[in-house]
């Protein structure tokens, strides 16, 4: 049961850039990103934060195999509930909020957000200082799975991966922005799979990004790193899919 309630916790696999980028995050990660770009608001308390696709837009094929279940590279639609102080106008905070929402997925993530749909649940009344938002607090605040896999050392190429596998976790944990491999799905942060047609090689990489880093540039480095270390190693197509679980602060 904490394995499934783990699995649903980490939302959609929402799409990083283009269909060319090879790139996704977890919604949890993108939402708990946004959510502390929305906490710099005055007078706005985010409670819920959903990001799914756009209705009735189209969406493209991805150079590469996604992960399992992962949304296809399309535009996106960002639905938030918010409580606003009474101390300012409601449009006015609802407009920030929107704006806020679209260039902090766009520009600091690289989600193609383009639209945002908000629901005020409440009116409040009082000190900004006080009247902070137990929902929002909760859901700042990393689950405690999050907290031990940030105390712990990176994932490498040591423990159950060995060879080539081990290689290429060591590979990717070496990219610049990579704060350290994860595990959320599957029980690998790398995962190697042949296919047929046409033959080759397909590689999957599960991580976090440090601080200061844009995650689909890290995403991207990763792309580029194990594939040519793959391609060094056995010649033959290779792709490789990134999967964001979490960015830093």
């Amino acid at each position: 049961m904490q394995a499934v309630r783990r699995q649903l916790d980490l939302g959609r696999l929402l799409p990083l850039g283009g269909p060319d980028d090879g790139a996704w995050i977890t919604e949890q990660a993108a939402g708990r990103a946004l959510r502390r770009t929305a906490a710099e608001i005055p007078g706005v308390w985010l409670e819920t934060l959903r990001i799914g696709p756009a209705p009735l837009e189209p969406v493209s094929e991805p150079a590469v195999r996604p992960p399992a279940s992962a949304l296809p590279p399309g535009p996106l639609r960002i639905e938030a509930a918010f409580s606003a102080s009474m101390g300012r106008p409601l449009p006015q905070a609802a407009e920030q909020l929107r704006s806020t929402l679209l260039d902090a997925a766009g520009e600091r993530l690289g989600l193609a957000a383009v639209a945002v749909d908000l629901r005020v649940t409440d009116l409040r009344d009082g000190p900004e200082e006080a009247v902070r938002s137990r929902t929002e607090e909760r859901a700042m605040r990393p689950p405690p799975e999050a907290a031990a896999a940030r105390s712990s050392p990176p994932v490498t190429g040591t423990g159950p991966m060995r060879g080539p596998i081990a290689e290429l976790a060591d590979v990717a944990a070496a990219v610049p922005g990579v704060a350290r491999l994860t595990v959320v799905l599957g029980s690998r942060p790398v995962k190697v799979d042949q296919h047929d047609d046409p033959p080759g090689r397909h590689i999957e990489v599960q991580l976090a990004v440090a601080p200061g880093h844009h995650p689909l540039e890290v995403a991207r480095a990763v792309r580029a790193a194990v594939v040519d270390a793959a391609t060094s190693d056995t010649p033959g197509l290779v792709t490789a899919a990134v999967l964001i679980t979490e960015t830093a602060a």
